[in-house]
Parts: C-alpha cells; sequence; structure tokens
C-alpha cells in the first residue's frame, strides 16, 4: 500500500484543515517545498498536493508553490484542488506533475472525464469526496444526490485507473477512518482494474495496519496529513 504524505497549500503556505471548512485552519510551514523534501527524506514515494484555494475559488493560486515543490523533489507529485478544466489539467501536467485529481468538474461531468483519459490515460485521478455516503463539490461546501460508490463507478466506467476517496466527517479530526466506506468503495470497483487511495482521518499507525487488514487488493493507497503534522505517526512506521 503506498503511503502519501500530503501537502495542503493555502496562500502558498502548508496548512490543514478539519473537516474541509475554510475557515478552520492550522498553518504548519511557510515553505512548501522544505516540507516536500522533509518527506521524501524520510522515504516518501509519492506526494499529495492539493491546492485549497483553488478548490474554493474555482482557479488555481499556487502554481508558484507547487513549481517549488516539484524541483525540489525527485518522487512523482498528484494535484488536486479546483481542476476544472483542460487548461487547468494541461498546465499541472507540463509543471511537471505525475497526476491530475479532477473532482467537482468530473462530477458534473463524465464526458469532460472521459476525454481527459483519453488525452492523458493514467496520469487522469478522480477526487470523490464523500459525507454521509453521498458526493460533496466545490471545495466540499456542496451536496450531490450521487452516491459516493455510484459515482466511483460511473469514473471507472470512463477509464480512470485510480480514485481518491475521501470521507469528510473524517478528515482532519484524527479519529481514525471510514473502514467501512473505504471498504465498500473497494468492493464496488473489484474486477475494474481501478485502484482506490484513502484518505482523511488516519490518527496513528495503527489506522495504517487497519487498512491493509481489510485485505481490498484495489486499496492501494493511503493519504495522511494532519497526523503526520501533529507528531502522532512517524512515516517510518507506517513504509513499507
Amino acid at each position: 500500500m503506498l503511503i502519501l504524505p500530503a501537502i495542503d497549500l493555502k496562500g502558498g503556505k502548508v496548512v490543514r484543515l478539519r473537516q474541509g471548512r475554510a475557515g478552520d485552519v492550522t498553518t504548519y510551514s511557510d515553505d512548501p517545498a522544505a516540507v516536500a523534501r522533509q518527506w521524501e527524506s524520510e522515504g516518501a514515494r509519492y506526494l499529495h498536493v492539493v491546492d485549497l484555494d483553488a478548490a474554493f475559488e474555482g482557479e488555481p493560486r499556487n502554481w508558484d508553490a507547487l513549481k517549488k515543490i516539484l524541483d525540489a523533489v525527485q518522487m512523482p507529485v498528484e494535484l488536486g484542488g479546483g481542476l476544472r478544466t483542460e487548461e487547468h489539467v494541461t498546465r499541472a501536467l507540463k509543471l511537471g506533475v505525475t497526476r491530475a485529481i479532477v473532482g467537482t468538474k468530473a462530477c458534473e461531468s463524465l464526458d469532460f472525464v472521459a476525454g481527459l483519459v483519453k488525452r492523458h490515460g493514467d496520469r487522469i485521478v478522480a477526487g470523490v469526496d464523500a459525507k454521509d455516503g453521498f458526493v460533496a463539490v466545490r471545495g466540499w461546501v456542496a451536496a450531490s444526490a450521487l452516491k459516493a460508490v455510484d459515482f466511483g463507478k460511473q469514473v471507472a466506467g470512463v477509464g480512470v485507473k485510480t480514485i481518491v476517496y475521501t470521507d469528510i466527517a473524517k478528515d482532519g479530526m484524527l479519529q481514525g477512518p471510514n473502514f467501512a466506506a473505504m471498504a465498500e468503495m473497494a468492493d464496488a470497483l473489484a474486477g475494474t482494474g481501478t485502484g482506490v487511495i484513502a484518505s482523511g482521518g488516519i490518527s496513528r499507525a495503527a489506522d495504517v495496519r487497519k487498512l491493509r487488514a481489510l485485505g481490498k487488493p484495489n486499496l492501494v493507497g493511503v493519504i495522511i496529513g494532519k497526523a503526520l503534522y501533529d507528531g502522532r505517526l512517524k512515516l517510518g512506521e507506517v513504509l513499507g
């Protein structure tokens, strides 16, 4: 299972939110590149970056910080947050991002996702952000009537090979992931060739071990944010 440290960008700084609320923010560093180097030095093999400003505003705002991160590390980087146009996605990929995560726009238009997959293949990831089992969009401030597992099947059906599945209620709360929801999504996508990366709620190394113990072959990764920044776990505890 791939372990992806998270770097959430807001105003060029590294921050974390609780349950995705823009007003509930903790700033950890004003040097995102240094944070990226730290995770790489501790053994990380993939980095998860989110442009929070873009997620809320619909327009990427942290290109400079992203470029510094990309220049600072050798490991691949995936980017999410506000990638709602072909131009946004293309710019991110040309800048050096390995994978672009599309969430809100994917929910609004499967044709948009299908077109991206046709052009960029497995470099396109779908972000499935759920609250009470239903997809949330536009920086998690708007709910949809679409069930998360149904959305997962839809994007898998148009060729998306990786899904980042976030349980909003758990994100930044350090209360453990929604194991049942992660297992349900993995089961729903079994046999499709689409992998699931779990996001939200990791609080300790035991949470990662429990995700592994679910025994879902297509549960291919887990994103860890606040627990790392608060020192509740060390990367070395969960790598391997």
